[in-house]
């Protein structure tokens, strides 16, 4: 399979995201463009839902790479991030190996600890190449993980590679394509910040969003988008504990087009909100504005 170039310029990246689907702002494209350019991870924070975790994918439909995605969690260690040995085959192996009669056990222990008893997480897979290239490698939400774990990417992110104590040093023989996302839910350390291109990617603009909904959504009426993302854009400007993202507008265009909502004025759309809206209070309060005039759709 031929290996797709990179974009070479800034166009040509918004092109390349485009021919996916994903309206992206000058500013992004210049730095998705930098990161494949110069083989540096891109680091993109930001809130749930703008569309962080969905350059990774495109980059690796558009690109014809494998997507190599690493979601972080609370307790995330090596053995589910990197690599780990597959204890029950090593066993049968002893046992097998002592029944032929081999007690040497430096020669036993050769043979457990060699690569066909490896089992590959994702760190350890995205530095081996595939057919299209090297892999995308998503490390989504970081900020979930805990501190121990950044002090551990250091050294993938620097030389993309990872040792291991029975084999020694993996290396990537060139750089993976590296996207790191982060809700902010709390402040990623330095180090890794410093190995990366960084990004923040905001809410989309009234302009961006119709044309993101008109790509995503192109059953809607022209009509139902307009008013949609106008009133997406309101809620956006009041005090709500979880503003909706992109992909909650969407969800939402999605599902008034399937109620056939589409002339629906604001006491139609009160039930669907729960699509748009993730938390009570805030679904109390969005109700309440429409029925005080205080917010329309």
């Amino acid at each position: 399979m031929p290996q797709i170039a990179l974009p070479d310029t800034i166009d040509a990246t918004t092109s390349l995201l485009a021919s996916a689907d994903y309206v992206a702002e000058r500013a992004l494209s210049t730095a998705v463009f930098l990161a494949l350019k110069l083989g540096r991870p891109l680091f993109l924070e930001g809130e749930a839902g703008v569309g962080k975790t969905e350059i990774a994918k495109v980059l690796a439909q558009t690109l014809g790479r494998p997507l190599v995605r690493l979601q972080c969690y609370e307790g995330l260690d090596t053995a589910a991030a990197v690599y780990e040995w597959n204890y029950a085959r090593q066993m049968i192996e002893i046992r097998l190996l002592e029944a032929g009669g081999v007690s040497d056990r430096e020669a036993i222990a050769r043979d457990i600890f060699s690569e066909a008893f490896l089992i590959r997480r994702p760190l350890l897979h995205a530095l081996e190449p595939a057919a299209g290239g090297m892999p995308v490698l998503l490390i989504d939400e970081l900020d979930r993980a805990d501190e121990p774990f950044e002090a551990y990417l250091l050294e993938v992110l620097s030389d993309f590679q990872v040792t291991i104590p029975e084999l020694g040093t993996v290396r990537a023989p060139s750089p993976p394509i590296v996207v790191i996302t982060s809700n902010r839910t709390r402040e990623i350390h330095d180090a890794v910040k410093r190995r990366c291109l960084y990004h923040w990617v905001d809410y989309p603009s009234l302009e961006r969003e119709l044309a993101i909904v008109r790509r995503k959504v192109p059953e809607a009426q022209a009509a139902l988008t307009e008013r949609l993302v106008a009133f997406v854009q309101s809620l956006r400007a009041i005090d709500l504990f979880k503003p909706p993202g992109v992909a909650e507008t969407l969800d939402w265009a999605r599902a008034l087009v399937a109620l056939q909502l589409e002339g629906a004025g604001a006491t139609d759309i009160g039930d669907s909100l729960g699509v748009l809206l993730k938390y009570q209070d805030d679904l109390a309060s969005v109700r309440e504005r429409l029925a005080g005039g205080t917010l329309a759709f």
